[in-house]
């Protein structure tokens, strides 16, 4: 298909106003400037309380692929658990979130780049010390840009050992344990500037016992100057982005490799031996019109076995002051497929999401700009790699034509994709075999099973157990991007959402909508038998922790005071303590209750200190006693009767 014949396309959907009475002016904003403009004023907004089509009243059935549906199948009542764990990224709040599925319960937030006083993270020094802290204490930074969050594997499929996720804004990974569902450990990439996608390795292919991962594989959003020091920012065509690959369990950065255009997701094979990335702006542009002037851009396939072996034989270099070895994977350095090391597959038009299908065999990728998605066959990869193809398109076995903005795909186990439309505000079911049987020539063959409509502008989508070998193809769910009718208003920034479709019948159904923080990105739904948390911490994982109360005291060394305290309902193990004003105080508390869910919290007026405790944890606090007085140190999470009674006293004497 033609630029002008897919800019025809959008103009034609857009103004049909019976299928699309509700795409208003923000889906319209992000065409201006793009030449898609023209005939676009007859998309008219509705009148303030005028119906919607579709799903948009309440208890309405969906116009396309949809039929009636008993909503109280899929209720979790009162007391009932749900089936999966839904772990999600919280975009701007810099944190991972944890829901249940169906239900759409939040049963926690888990603070990564953020801070949070309610359980102290970037307050406590153990959380400080993962954040990353200055010379002068201070923390390096304070936001973050979540992403993606992917989780730890073995034998292809979910292991619940780890998840990691990604700070687009300051180019950091962190690694969130799942035994606590805690983060502990976050890393800067060097080299990098906006750091999107990532996915770890479904298996780690050069040992036969190693079948679990043991790299995590990182893309770059935004290309810049290497190094980025100033000499070369005014000549783009020096710029360029780079893959990483990093250790799942020291989180050190092994390799990384430089690429042409923009790396947006990423994907792994399940046999090892392949991660890709979706590329747009392969035309190395720095305005959005040169970034979308190629018709084709690609999917940049990485062999990992031969760049670990060129990093091992050092046919590599470093960047500026960065020691981790970089090997060049530029198409100009990589002409020879026998010792490429990276293959780009010309897909349409500037792509947005790689996944890997559940079988191990495929590749898709999406068009955005495009109405198309792209299978990508990975044995044939590997014959180009060979030798045996000549053309890196030749990999290609499926392009069907599936709607206006199609961004990300999932899978039910079955044969059949799910890929979400953000223009067309649907969701569209397609088969890969017939979607195959249709490229080689079969006209006969309509690869689209059925259609379904979210509001609105969805962007990511996903399957319960999707990129997994145990995918069950019971639930998808659509990530919306605009809400406008379907929740309560809230002000000007409405709530996103995200709406659970029932992907089991040959039909989808619509289930539920469930409102969540702008702005979440990626998810995954994990069974949750996969997920086995501790409900008491180890007392012994903290060097300094106070395993009894007799052990509670105060240490002076000059000006710095350590208060070694406990908490055990209803009390504190000390309950009063005395330092001098200007002291450095740091006080090291440990729950010594062993009771399942008895957490209680430490905090002391006007000094931003603010932390809990769970059962046998310890966490520790430093600040500076700079005011004389009596200063109330109480628990601020409800743990027994005499909880308002559970305090201690700070006494500040005059200096």
């Amino acid at each position: 298909m033609t630029s002008s014949d897919w800019k025809e396309k959008i103009i034609t959907s857009l103004q049909d106003a019976g299928r699309r009475k509700f795409l208003n002016t923000a889906a319209l904003a992000g065409l201006a400037g793009t030449g898609l403009s023209v005939g676009l004023s007859s998309c008219k907004k509705p009148e303030p309380g005028a119906a919607v089509s579709g799903a948009g009243k309440i208890g309405a059935t969906h116009a396309l692929g949809s039929s009636n549906v008993t909503y109280g199948e899929f209720e979790v009542p009162p007391g009932q658990l749900d089936q999966y764990y839904t772990f999600s990224s919280g975009g701007h709040s810099g944190e991972a979130r944890v829901y249940g599925c169906p239900s759409g319960r939040l049963f926690k937030r888990i603070p990564i780049f953020n801070l949070d006083c309610e359980s102290g993270w970037g307050i406590t020094n153990e959380s400080r010390a993962i954040l990353g802290a200055r010379a002068d204490g201070s923390l390096k930074y304070t936001t973050g840009d979540t992403h993606h969050v992917h989780g730890s594997y073995t034998d292809g499929t979910y292991d619940g050992k780890y998840l990691w996720t990604n700070d687009k804004i300051h180019s950091r990974l962190a690694r969130i344990r799942l035994d606590y569902m805690v983060c502990d450990k976050i890393i800067d990439i060097p080299n990098v500037q906006g750091f999107h996608g990532i996915f770890p390795d479904k298996r780690d292919p050069l040992d036969p016992k190693i079948n679990h991962t043991t790299r995590v594989f990182c893309g770059q959003e935004f290309h810049v100057p290497q190094p980025n020091d100033g000499r070369d920012e005014n000549d783009p065509k020096k710029y360029y982005c780079i893959f990483t690959c990093v250790d799942a369990e020291s989180m050190k950065v092994r390799w990384q490799c430089k690429v042409d255009g923009n790396l947006d997701l990423v994907a792994t094979s399940y046999d090892g031996t392949l991660a890709g990335s979706n590329q747009y702006n392969t035309e190395n542009g720095v305005t959005y019109e040169e970034m979308m002037s190629a018709e084709r851009d690609a999917c940049v396939l990485f062999n990992i076995a031969r760049i670990e072996a060129a990093i091992q034989s050092g046919r590599h270099y470093t960047i500026g002051d960065s020691k981790v070895p970089v090997v060049d994977g530029t198409k100009d350095a990589n002409k020879d497929p026998k010792t490429a090391l990276t293959c780009y597959v010309p897909v349409p038009k500037n792509p947005h999401g790689v996944n890997a299908t559940p079988d191990g065999k495929y590749f898709v990728c999406s068009g955005k700009l495009s109405p198309t998605t792209t299978v990508i066959d990975l044995g044939l990869v590997h014959k180009w790699f060979d030798g045996a193809l000549k053309d890196p398109r030749d990999t290609v076995v499926a392009e069907p034509e599936v709607g206006l903005g199609p961004l990300h795909t999932g899978f039910d186990g079955r044969g059949n994709a799910y890929t979400t439309l953000f223009l067309d505000s649907q969701i569209v079911k397609w088969n890969i075999d017939k979607a195959i049987a249709q490229f080689k020539g079969d006209k006969q063959v309509d690869p689209i099973l059925d259609r379904i409509d979210v509001h609105y502008q969805p962007g990511h989508g996903f399957t319960s157990m999707g990129e997994t070998r145990e995918v069950d193809g019971k639930f998808f769910i659509s990530g919306n991007k605009f809400t406008k009718d379907r929740f309560l208003p809230v002000g000007p920034r409405h709530p996103d959402q995200e709406q659970l479709i029932d992907i089991s019948g040959d039909k989808m159904r619509l289930i539920a909508d469930h409102s969540v923080d702008p702005e979440p990105h990626d998810s995954i739904i994990v069974k949750r038998d996969k997920i086995r948390t501790r409900q008491i911490n180890d007392l012994n994982e903290h060097p300094l922790a106070v395993k009894d109360a007799k052990d509670c005291r105060v240490e002076r060394k000059g000006k710095k005071v350590t208060v070694h305290l406990t908490s055990q309902a209803p009390a504190f193990g000390l309950r009063e303590f005395t330092v001098r004003q200007g002291d450095e105080v740091t006080i090291i508390l440990t729950n010594l209750d062993k009771v399942e869910d008895l957490t209680h919290g430490l905090a002391i007026p006007m000094y931003d200190i603010n932390f809990v405790v769970n059962p046998q944890q310890t966490k520790s606090v430093t600040f500076k006693a700079d005011r004389p007085g009596v200063n109330w140190v109480y628990c601020t999470n409800f743990c027994h009767a005499l909880h308002l009674e559970m305090r201690s006293r700070m006494l500040v004497e005059q200096a």
